[in-house]
């Protein structure tokens, strides 16, 4: 069992619509979302990849696997954070992303650190 206090990330997320990267006419809602990655734990640790489910109200996934996080694989030590933006195009005004990013902390042990659901919604929608 992975010690939760030697090995541990927190993450982050908060979502923005982007009105002029979308095009409701053609089902396209571009959203941009900020990842905030705190190494929690006690030893240093690099993210290596990430996992992403994404979902539509139409119950569309999309998986996203790759290296690292915008073409970097941060190296944090304890109390560390590394914040990046991306962004990702659904077909609906709402949606949802979950995921997880796979860890190795540098005396070689491998972790998860998840994604909680978060939601992507065109503003208003929800209300």
């Amino acid at each position: 069992m992975i010690d939760s206090k030697k090995y541990a990330f927190s993450v982050n997320v908060q979502t923005a619509f982007l009105p002029d990267q979308s095009s409701p006419d053609d089902n396209q809602y571009a959203f941009a979302y900020t990842v905030s990655i705190c190494n929690t734990g006690n030893i240093a640790a690099q993210l290596i990849s990430r996992h992403w489910i994404i979902t539509d109200a139409n119950n569309h996934i999309h998986e996203v696997k790759g290296l690292g996080v915008v073409g970097a694989q941060p190296l944090l030590q304890p109390n560390q954070q590394f914040e990046y933006t991306s962004g990702s195009v659904i077909a609906t005004p709402v949606g949802s992303m979950r995921g997880s990013y796979k860890i190795v902390a540098e005396d070689g042990t491998f972790f998860d650190a998840e994604i909680a659901p978060f939601t992507l919604a065109v503003p208003k929608v929800l209300n």
